[in-house]
């Protein structure tokens, strides 16, 4: 059986990996000259800047994938637990330390409202319930078949899956703030904390059942491991070349045709990529299912993100290696990422120091980082040739005023990324960070199928397809292809 793997991010590496273990002759084919897609790595000056996802969350997934070949993870990757797993700043400089030690964060809640101590032990008692359907029985299970996901909608009913993230915590605690902290997860995977289903609430049980964690060296050395254990396995790797049309027969896919002009056959063809744009740009024929044209017409994108990484000569020792910064209009700003698709600069951010944990990423007495900022995908015609040296001006002032001093004077490198570099590089809808919205109408069966609703042949893994965004997602997304093939 032969298979191509379209794209390299972490569910097309583990789709090619576990595709290999059944015996199957595997492919990937990666546009770029090196791995990762969202997760790839961007060298200058002598610091390292992971571009992608820097939360690793359920390292299992990752560990399953080398167990598959009876390989020991421990000799590739080293992958070690935070203490403190985000800071959580709010505007008057009030902050919260979020982790697994639970009497530091009863503590530390009862200093903002000591009712919502109890009220966050019911949330958390909640949240394992969401995780124990969504995640540990549904994740990694297909659902292709309408029939399946009605089976479930009782239970979904049950886990309150029609309140937002947002409405959920806010049902259990009182202070504000704290309802900020205990309904941010959704950011994570592309979603509005005040749309996204509560289902996502199931991230909070995530991180308390395995921990937060950082790969020593970067995210970027979890990459470089998956790619010497594919070299090892025998897994064709062509880089530099992109999928520029899949081939079709009727309605079966048959191999794919690249930027060079060479043609591969296949009798299965593995999207890593977005799934609208393989719809839109590498599948010719016109689609003629009107159901499938409206489901398509009627998706809602993620936001956008604008990522500013930067490296200084001053060591910030007093920053947490994930720092997550409120703004004051916290819901008037998701609000206009979201609806009004336009910028606020009241801005949230997430900004990550690897060189909290690992001095390696930066040259000695140097820090590394990388600050995230939420915007709006390019449905708003936003020119960030114009509005990209202004913001990134923006997010400087607002850390050096209440983070990090003097921090204009003490940047020695730095590069920004908007949301055109998403859909031009990664080729996601209107520059989209994640793909579709996590919303109940776009969850699961609502998704972009991991079997493909169109054409035989054609499947799917990454964060467009289920179980979603997010490293533990897009590896699920691997085991669901795992089942159906």
């Amino acid at each position: 059986m032969k298979s191509i793997i379209i794209g390299s991010g972490f569910g097309g590496i583990a789709a090619a990996l576990r595709l290999k273990s059944k015996g199957h002759s595997v492919t990937l084919i990666e546009k770029h000259k090196d791995l990762g897609g969202r997760a790839r790595v961007f060298r200058k000056g002598g610091f390292t800047f992971d571009a992608g996802p820097t939360v690793i969350t359920a390292p299992f997934l990752i560990d399953e994938i080398f167990a598959l070949f009876n390989k020991d993870p421990k000799k590739y990757i080293n992958i070690v637990p935070l203490d403190i797993w985000y800071r959580f700043i709010f505007e008057d400089n009030s902050y919260i330390d979020y982790s697994g030690d639970e009497e530091s964060m009863k503590n530390q809640i009862s200093k903002f409202n000591k009712l919502d101590v109890a009220g966050y032990q019911k949330l958390l008692a909640f949240s394992k319930k969401i995780f124990d359907k969504g995640f540990t029985e549904l994740s990694a299970v297909p659902f292709n078949k309408p029939f399946f996901m009605m089976k479930q909608i009782p239970s979904l009913l049950k886990l309150r899956s029609y309140d937002s993230v947002y409405s959920l915590a806010s049902s259990f605690i009182e202070d504000e703030k704290l309802r900020r902290v205990f309904s941010m997860h959704p950011l994570l995977v592309g979603g509005n904390p005040f749309t996204t289903t509560s289902i996502y609430g199931l991230i909070m049980y995530l991180e308390k059942e395995w921990g937060i964690h950082y790969s020593l060296g970067g995210t970027g050395e979890i990459i470089n491991a998956l790619e010497k254990l594919m070299d090892e396995e025998g897994i064709n790797i062509i880089k530099g070349k992109e999928v520029e049309q899949i081939l079709v027969t009727g309605k079966r896919v048959n191999g794919v045709k690249l930027s060079d002009e060479s043609k591969i056959t296949a009798d299965n063809i593995i999207c890593n990529a977005d799934p609208p744009s393989v719809y839109k740009k590498m599948l010719n024929e016109k689609i003629k299912s009107p159901i499938f044209k409206l489901k398509m017409k009627r998706m809602q994108y993620s936001m956008g993100l604008f990522v500013y990484y930067f490296g200084t000569k001053k060591k910030y020792d007093h920053v947490k290696h994930h720092t997550i910064k409120f703004g004051d209009k916290y819901e008037e700003h998701l609000n206009d990422i979201f609806n009004n698709y336009k910028l606020n600069e009241d801005i949230s951010y997430y900004l990550h120091r690897p060189t909290a944990t690992d001095q390696t990423m930066a040259p000695p007495g140097h820090d590394c980082f990388y600050v995230l900022v939420p915007v709006p995908n390019n449905k708003s015609k936003i020119n960030w040739e114009n509005e990209g040296e202004k913001f990134k001006r923006l997010i400087i002032s607002k850390m050096q005023d209440h983070l990090m001093p003097d921090l204009e004077n003490n940047i020695v490198e730095d590069f920004y990324l908007t949301p055109d570099y998403f859909e031009k590089e990664l080729n996601t809808q209107y520059g989209s960070g994640f793909s579709i919205q996590p919303k109940f109408t776009q969850s699961a069966y609502f998704r972009f199928h991991n079997k493909s609703e169109i054409y035989d042949g054609l499947y799917f893994v990454g964060a467009g397809t289920h179980p979603g965004a997010g490293i533990p997602g897009v590896l699920s997304s691997a085991k669901v292809l795992d089942k159906i093939l």
